[in-house]
């Protein structure tokens, strides 16, 4: 399988939104008469579900540039939704509804159905994916190796689907552990170079496993024919400029690992057992849960690894002259993830639609100024 060549520069990214019936709030199947009004839009997209609308970048070169395309691209999402009685929000998880998906009429979508069942119908989740470009398969793969002890702090930092089904999940990212339920989901394994993925690959399909690239869905994988790694790992954030500040520190701490993986004070590679266990920790505790950084079995709190990674790729954020979206990320860590500030709003007075309002609100405030394509002196 040949791998496009990327450029190291670029990025991209995919952000996956709610559909809302503006009175009830709950999920609303409205993706086919919403994508009637953007025909010819190649950058707003249908997903596996009809109660979902997913935009997208082209290739871009800066964080700021993506801003740029993405905020006006909501903005008139939340136009049309208006018109048509909807309302959009960003989480990775509805709060409260009981209803099975809808699946998009569409032939790929339909052969999924068809091979997963019901699952299909009940993994209603929503999440925040970023492309970094690759110069070829072997460097994709060594990023991807190299990315994986990480995908615990990302979980954490993007944590934002608290509630399911009308209950409290008492996790800080439950999408994952809907997710679980699927085979191809999680922590990938690991490959010594591009052609062993080619290996395993070509004999699972053999196999009848998958169709195609798509069909591997983990939580960050090669996609040869954009010349890209796609880490898939996180919640769809409440809003733009959140996913913007993720996308930042994903584009920053790539950087870094390219030139300094050998720093073992941060997190390294690990038994699978252990990646898996400190995956499944972070989706339970966000930033206080435990994570496992030696063979040993030594623990420390994710939040202290994310005030040492941060330090140690504040510096390549700098370069790409993307510091202040990392300041915002930590901003954002201090007063209040997209988990937390759920629950605050519950708390406030124990009613979903509170949660599902104050959700929409933010998406809405965040998309009302168009961000200016430059970055501060």
């Amino acid at each position: 399988m040949d791998f496009r060549a990327g450029d190291t520069q670029s990025v991209g990214l995919e952000f996956e939104m709610q559909l809302l019936d503006r009175q009830s709030l709950d999920l609303r199947d409205g993706v086919l008469p919403l994508l009637e009004f953007f025909p010819d839009n190649p950058y707003v997209k249908p997903e596996s579900i009809q109660n979902t609308v997913e935009v997208i970048t082209p290739v871009c070169h800066s964080v700021a540039e993506m801003h740029a395309h993405l905020t006006p691209l909501v903005r008139a999402l939340q136009d049309r939704c208006e018109q048509l009685g909807m309302a959009l929000c960003g989480a990775g998880t509805h709060p409260f509804s009981q209803k099975l998906a809808l699946i998009t009429p569409r032939p790929r979508y339909q052969a999924m159905e068809q091979r997963a069942g019901f699952l299909m119908h009940t993994q209603i989740t929503f999440a925040t994916h970023v492309h970094l470009g690759m110069r070829n398969g072997d460097e994709a793969i060594m990023l991807m190796h190299r990315l994986k002890p990480y995908l615990p702090l990302l979980i954490a930092l993007s944590a934002n689907s608290p509630y399911w089904r009308g209950y409290d999940t008492h996790c800080a990212s439950y999408r994952h552990r809907i997710l679980a339920a699927s085979r191809s989901y999680g922590v990938p394994p690991s490959f010594p170079d591009w052609d062993a993925f080619c290996r395993f690959y070509n004999t699972t399909r053999r196999a009848g496993l998958f169709q195609s690239i798509n069909d591997i869905h983990w939580d960050i994988r090669p996609r040869p024919h954009f010349g890209s790694l796609e880490i898939r790992v996180m919640d769809v954030q409440p809003t733009v400029t959140e996913a913007m500040a993720l996308a930042a520190f994903v584009r920053a701490l790539a950087m870094f690992l390219r030139e300094q993986a050998d720093r073992t004070d941060l997190p390294q590679p690990l038994s699978w057992w252990t990646e898996k266990e400190n995956h499944y920790q972070a989706s339970l505790r966000g930033l206080e849960a435990p994570y496992i950084h030696n063979e040993a079995g030594d623990a420390r709190s994710l939040l202290e690894v994310w005030h040492d990674v941060s330090a140690a790729v504040a510096p390549y954020a700098v370069r790409h002259g993307e510091s202040h979206y990392l300041a915002s990320l930590q901003h954002t860590v201090m007063n209040g993830l997209g988990s937390v500030r759920q629950r605050k709003a519950w708390r406030a007075r124990e009613d979903w639609h509170e949660v599902l309002t104050a959700l929409v609100a933010e998406l809405h405030n965040d998309c009302q100024e168009v961000p200016q394509l430059m970055t501060p002196a």
